[in-house]
């Protein structure tokens, strides 16, 4: 039985838990989309609002109106909608705000727009400069009905303020950022996240563009303006300020202008009289109860934002209820996560943060550098670094105009930068070389007293100095210390020739007297020894009699000694210098091993010879 129960009832549940089932039946009043939390310093979507604009079909555009709190953005809501104030938006009298986020009518007025069938939704937004707000909540109420809205009417009381002027500049600036960073990412569908087909074939076109910046309306709700009209009154606001000092703080003034002139024809201005003196009783009044004047400049009005309302495009596509929605969703949760700035902190709070990251790039790209390395490979490792972080700036910044100042920055702390790595380079280069020209210096010196004075050694064992040197030695003090080997490889050179032939001169004198010697006691070969002191005379007396040593040395009998002396001593494979020596050495060492053994195999086994301590005296 309970079985039977709840087969029966749960076919009902399904359709109320159903996700996107409607639970409003009038959607003939406002809605709140965007909310406040509860410390009025982010935004949260509202459910209500979202399911009047999911249920939507047809292409969507929206008229936003923003400005100060109390400044009847309400009331005109309901004047453009032909609304009483019981039935559309709510009009508060007191001196809090009434609206609290981002409201919705929930019932889109139709239109035909270049043959396209239209739902235009008319957005009230919580008025700026209230009491118990941060800026940081009013930018982002802002920024949202900028990038949301296909129309914006800036709302204004009497005049026009320097704030009212840098928001403005704000909202431009928001637009072509999205722009810039939307239009370089591939269209997906806002529903399912399906790639659009049409975006390839719009990128080609040119048409490949985030979203079409809102048209811009300057509202001025007043009937004075001194003789002139509201556009001259706005051109003359948005005029350079003269800045014949230098003052920073004009320049920022005035770069902020500079921004808004791109809006070009993007704006126009519209000045509405004061309907009534009564204002707390506008709502009680009708039509004709209304100042005549105010009620023709407000028909004006309907016809110029009907004139000037386009559907809202995003990456060259319309959007409909659903992908309006879905759009919300990922500006909102941009504002809410910090990737889009406030006012106040445009330049100096989000884009030195990008300006520091953008830095560090640079810096870490620079820190994998092998130091030392030659200065233009260094200069082009600097240019290559350089630009991967100004691309990266590039795609991160805010702002085209006001981002300029952090680019400049950025470019001036790389520069700073790479002074410092010139620095480090300069002394890695000092280290490296000055390492390598005392190792060349030490084998220099250690080739001056070779026991077998030998060219061909010396002259290998200069040309690896200066070919490890060459290839070792980078940077920036390559160049004076190339000088410098230069100078000592050449004095040890000349010493060397000097000594050697001297020294080969002994050698060969030595060897005479050793033949002599040879010829009469060891070999007794009397032609040998003749030889050996007619070569010792010669060398003696004959060479020191007729040549100079500078003759002798380029005789070419000694060229031969020469040859014949550099072939024995040193060669690839041999080096005499290096092994004859040792085992001499070695050779003389067995030989005397050899001789106490064959001593001791002389004495009878199990005797010991006598010592001088156990001898008879």
């Amino acid at each position: 039985m309970q079985i039977s129960y709840w087969i029966s009832v749960f076919p009902i549940l399904l359709l109320f838990l159903a996700p996107g089932s409607s639970t409003i039946d009038n959607f003939h009043q406002p809605f709140p989309i965007v909310e406040p939390d509860p410390g009025h310093t982010k935004l949260r979507l509202s459910r209500e609002g979202l399911e009047a604009i999911s249920r939507i079909t047809t292409p969507i555009s929206a008229v936003a109106v923003i400005g100060p709190y109390r400044s009847g953005k309400s009331f005109l809501l309901n004047q453009l909608l032909s609304l009483s104030c019981d039935e559309g938006f709510g009009v508060g009298h007191m001196r809090d705000t009434k609206t609290k986020g981002i409201w919705v009518w929930g019932t889109p007025l139709e239109m035909d727009i270049d043959g396209v069938r239209t739902s235009v939704l008319y957005l009230d937004t919580e008025g700026f400069e209230s009491v118990g707000k941060s800026n940081v909540y009013d930018d982002r109420i802002f920024a949202l009905a900028t990038v949301m809205s296909s129309v914006l009417i800036y709302n204004l009381p009497e005049t026009i303020r320097e704030a009212d002027i840098s928001r403005l500049s704000f909202a431009v600036e928001l637009a072509e950022e999205f722009y810039g960073r939307f239009a370089l990412l591939p269209y997906t569908n806002l529903s399912c996240g399906l790639l659009d087909p049409n975006f390839i074939e719009n990128r080609v076109k040119g048409q490949d563009i985030a979203f079409e910046p809102a048209k811009l309306l300057w509202l001025i709700q007043r009937d004075f303006l001194q003789g002139k009209s509201v556009k001259e009154m706005v051109d003359e606001a948005l005029r350079h300020v003269p800045n014949t000092d230098g003052d920073k703080n004009i320049d920022q003034v005035n770069q902020i202008r500079d921004s808004l002139a791109v809006m070009g024809d993007n704006s126009t201005a519209f000045s509405l009289p004061q309907p009534h003196l009564m204002r707390t009783k506008l709502c009680d009044l009708k039509d004709d109860d209304l100042d005549s004047m105010y009620v023709k400049k407000r028909d004006q009005l309907k016809e110029l934002v009907a004139s000037i309302i386009r559907p809202k495009i995003v990456q060259g596509k319309h959007l409909n209820g659903k992908e309006f929605v879905a759009f919300l969703e990922q500006i909102l949760d941009a504002l809410n996560k910090g990737e889009i700035p406030s006012t106040g902190s445009l330049v100096e709070v989000f884009n030195k943060g990008i300006l520091e990251r953008c830095l560090k790039l640079y810096n870490e790209r620079m820190g994998k550098l092998g130091l030392p390395m030659s200065e233009q490979s260094l200069q082009d490792a600097h240019e290559r670094s350089r630009e991967e972080a100004m691309n990266a700036f590039d795609e991160q910044h805010f702002g085209r105009h006001h981002a300029k100042k952090s680019a400049d920055q950025l470019d001036e702390d790389m520069k700073e930068a790479y002074k410092n790595v010139l620095m480090v380079n300069e002394y890695q280069s000092t280290k490296l070389c000055e390492e390598l020209y005392t190792r060349c210096e030490d084998t220099m010196d250690q080739l001056q007293v070779l026991r077998l004075p030998s060219m061909a050694k010396f002259n290998a064992g200069f040309q690896q100095c200066n070919e490890s040197f060459d290839q070792e030695c980078v940077g920036p003090s390559k160049v004076n210390y190339e000088q410098r080997m230069m100078k000592m490889m050449g004095k040890a050179r000349s010493l060397f020739i000097k000594e050697y032939n001297q020294r080969l001169f002994n050698w060969l004198v030595a060897f005479s007297l050793v033949m002599v010697v040879v010829g009469r006691f060891i070999i007794k070969f009397i032609l040998v020894e003749m030889a050996a002191w007619v070569l010792f005379i010669f060398l003696e007396t004959y060479t020191r009699m007729f040549w100079s040593a500078e003759s002798l040395y380029y005789n070419p009998v000694w060229h031969f000694i020469v040859n014949t002396w550099e072939t024995v001593v040193y060669s690839p494979v041999l080096d005499l210098d290096r092994w004859a020596i040792p085992i001499a050495s070695i050779r003389k060492v067995v030989q005397i091993d050899q001789d106490q053994i064959d001593e001791e195999m002389t004495v009878p086994f199990g005797l010991v010879p006598p010592s001088d301590d156990l001898r008879p005296v």
